[in-house]
């Protein structure tokens, strides 16, 4: 399912396919949407028309997604527009675009009735589909742009009754504590979880507070194609906070084989500045035992080496004096 993924930035990816997936998008709309008409929605029911509206997509705005979802006991199909956010400066003019998907959805349906029975629209029962608008922002501060069209719109509050507005739904992640999502027990919370990580340290978090129960018990009726998604998602999460690839592929395999109980517990978190700077100070201390063997064995008084290192290394005397006598043998 991954395949299809075009957006090369690693939140967006991981984001839009939570909507993508008819098993996880189901599952969110059950579980996320306080709607009580989509409470038995099934994966069954949902089908992707994002391509029917990819002219309207622009370069930043590939993350988003268009569903039509059949419900039980209508007619009408029921619409989905997400807009996935994640960066730290957020898009002010995203309940714009929603709106004019819902114009142009709405346009669209209107055809479409016309090619099955011509002058429908113009009949007294014709009526469009509803289209629910849902923002998923996923970035680590709050949300601070609009979310009706009202407020971007100049004297709506003095001219509101001749004016379109709607509300979005914002599911701003960040809200969910891990025991929230827990709640869930099913691949969407483990996805969802996986998404709020922006550290390896918070992995590490992660593994504390999500057992290895849970995480069997939750993926357990996970088809393996979305395993291989989640594996997928964790992969680019450790990419971003630069495991080694075979690290991250070895952590990857373990959910593609449901070994899921041993993903946080073989995990070592990696920091690679810290990494980057214990090199380079083991290294500068290799260089500097050297320097003083060499010193030394070429007959260089102790003095002279501890003022060699003072000014090479740009060590206090104390610290180069220290430093020779680690290294200086004794005979």
């Amino acid at each position: 399912m991954t395949d299809g993924l075009k957006n090369s930035r690693h939140r967006d990816s991981s984001s839009k396919i939570i909507f993508e997936d008819p098993i996880l998008c189901a599952q969110f709309l059950r579980g996320y949407v306080d709607i009580p008409l989509l409470q038995n929605v099934q994966p069954e029911d949902i089908e992707d028309v994002s391509e029917r509206y990819v002219h309207m997509f622009v370069e930043e705005r590939d993350s988003d997604v268009v569903k039509r979802v059949k419900l039980q006991d209508a007619e009408t199909p029921f619409y989905l527009i997400s807009l996935i956010e994640h960066k730290s400066d957020v898009d002010y003019n995203v309940v714009m675009q929603i709106f004019r998907y819902m114009a142009f959805i709405w346009e669209d349906y209107e055809k479409e009735m016309e090619k099955k029975r011509e002058g429908i629209s113009k009949t007294k029962d014709f009526k469009y589909p509803p289209i629910l608008p849902v923002l998923f922002y996923d970035g680590q501060e709050d949300w601070m742009a609009a979310t009706s069209l009202h407020e971007r719109v100049m004297l709506s509050d003095v001219l509101g009754a001749y004016i379109p507005d709607y509300n979005c739904i914002l599911m701003q992640l960040k809200d969910y504590s891990n025991a929230d999502l827990m709640e869930k027990k099913n691949a969407l919370s483990v996805l969802m979880m996986i998404t709020k990580l922006h550290r390896a340290a918070e992995f590490s978090v992660l593994g504390k507070e999500v057992g290895p129960e849970y995480l069997e018990k939750a993926l357990a009726e996970t088809p393996g194609y979305l395993l291989n998604t989640v594996a997928h998602v964790v992969e680019m999460l450790l990419d971003r906070i630069n495991v080694p690839a075979e690290e991250s592929a070895r952590l990857a395999g373990q959910i593609k084989e449901r070994r899921m109980g041993e993903l946080f517990a073989n995990f070592e978190p990696y920091d690679v500045q810290e990494t980057r700077r214990i090199a380079r100070a083991e290294g500068i201390q290799e260089g500097i035992e050297k320097l003083v063997r060499i010193a030394q064995n070429l007959g260089n008084p102790q003095n002279l080496v501890v003022q060699q290192l003072a000014e090479q290394y740009e060590l206090t005397e104390a610290e180069a004096l220290e430093t020779v006598k680690r290294y200086w043998q004794q005979k």
